[in-house]
């Protein structure tokens, strides 16, 4: 069951330090995206159920909503910039966006680059299969070996752990995340080793055909959340609008409504 973190500061908190007391030599970052009327939000729009770009260009997903709230809340309109996994802390760090959401772990590059919100997803890395080998790939050593055909996409923390831990098995880089379980469901791979939100999600989009493998746990554990330009008062802001979205409920209803 995924779970979500209730942790970080007091909403009344976080409001009453963002823009409070002495004026900085240097407008913060939350003032320019005030002054602007915009705030900037990197997505790949390629990750059911926090991200994802229909074909005729809409973006729908958990975190989608979510931006749209954060921009309200702001008090300016929200502009979505795309980027992938593999650019989108290059795209970060060129300044291309003020906020990265949409299922975004919480890994040391990524937060020495920025500030991370506080996570609104708890989750770990599990295998995704045909339901026939759903008892078959059931730990790392079943999966590493030379007949396994293992599928990732490019870039991302799945890439990382594809690379690191799988010697032995076949490896291949699909670069298409929207259409890389068909690569499963039309054996052309066998596995895929991805976020538990995406294998619970895959399974539930492919009824009898594709199914999470019957692991005892997750391979690791780590949280998402929202990668946002370095400012202590922007940072406090969303910290307590992403608490109180969470406190409240608003998140896991939310997230609810984008896994149907």
């Amino acid at each position: 069951m995924l779970k979500f973190a209730v942790t970080g500061v007091v909403l009344a908190a976080a409001l009453a330090a963002s823009g409070q007391g002495k004026k900085p030599a240097e407008p913060s970052v939350l003032l320019q995206i005030q002054q602007a009327g915009v705030l900037r939000i990197g997505t790949t729009g390629d990750y059911k159920p926090f991200s994802f770009k229909t074909p005729d260009g809409t973006l729908t997903g958990a975190d989608i909503e979510m931006a749209k709230d954060l921009a309200a809340t702001l008090g300016v309109r929200p502009e979505f910039v795309p980027t992938t996994w593999k650019t989108l802390l290059d795209d970060f760090k060129a300044g291309k966006f003020d906020v990265a959401l949409g299922g975004i772990t919480v890994n040391p590059d990524r937060a020495a680059a920025g500030d991370f919100s506080i996570p609104n997803v708890s989750d770990g890395k599990r295998p995704i299969v045909r339901c026939a080998d759903k008892s078959k790939y059931t730990s790392l050593d079943a999966i590493d070996v030379p007949a396994t055909r293992v599928v990732t996409n490019p870039g991302g923390t799945n890439d990382k752990f594809a690379h690191e831990h799988f010697t032995k098995a076949q490896i291949a880089v699909w670069p298409d995340n929207k259409t890389i379980f068909d690569q499963i469901v039309d054996n052309k791979a066998d596995v895929m080793v991805t976020d538990g939100v995406e294998v619970d999600l895959q399974s539930k989009l492919h009824p009898g055909v594709l199914c999470p493998a019957a692991v005892t746990a997750p391979f690791t554990h780590f949280e998402d959340a929202y990668l946002l330009r370095k400012d202590k008062d922007l940072h406090a802001v969303v910290d307590g609008w992403m608490w109180q979205a969470i406190a409240s409920g608003k998140w896991q209803k939310t997230y609810d409504a984008a896994m149907q």
